[in-house]
């Protein structure tokens, strides 16, 4: 299984079809003061599976901060089905993670990983900036 597309964004949406709507994608954020609160931020993700990759497989996502910290980490599984006519040309997968009220400690540069059944797949980077003065270790 492969990760096709990782970015963040103000939000996204999977339709009744399938298709993947994504709205304001960034890669930093600015800020007055820290810690600062984000309102919400949209992970989404894309995976792509073969035939040979039908079932189970553990998903993890951890935020690192600057410094390689973490500062969230969210755990969990997702099913692959053959569905009715198979997976034969493999299938792709859309995921939105939703992150609500995020808290971003001080600014630098954080990334979230990716890992599906325990391998690193993806980093997707976020610059958080703000004042120089306000920014505490």
């Amino acid at each position: 299984m492969e990760v096709d597309l990782a970015l963040l964004a103000d939000a996204a949406t999977i339709d009744g079809s399938g298709k993947l709507n994504i709205l304001g994608i960034f890669d930093r954020l600015g800020t007055t003061s820290f810690p600062t609160r984000h309102p919400r931020l949209s992970l989404v993700l894309r995976f792509a599976a073969g035939v040979q990759e039908v079932g189970k497989h553990d998903v993890g996502i951890t935020l690192k901060g600057p410094g390689g910290k973490e500062v969230v980490r969210i755990d969990g599984e997702m099913n692959l089905h053959a569905g009715p006519r198979g997976i034969a040309e493999g299938v792709l997968v859309p995921h939105i993670l939703n992150m609500d009220g995020l808290v971003f400690p001080v600014a630098g540069r954080y990334a979230f990983d990716v890992r599906v059944d325990g391998e690193h797949h993806v980093s997707i980077p976020l610059t958080v900036e703000g004042p120089a003065n306000s920014a505490q270790a």
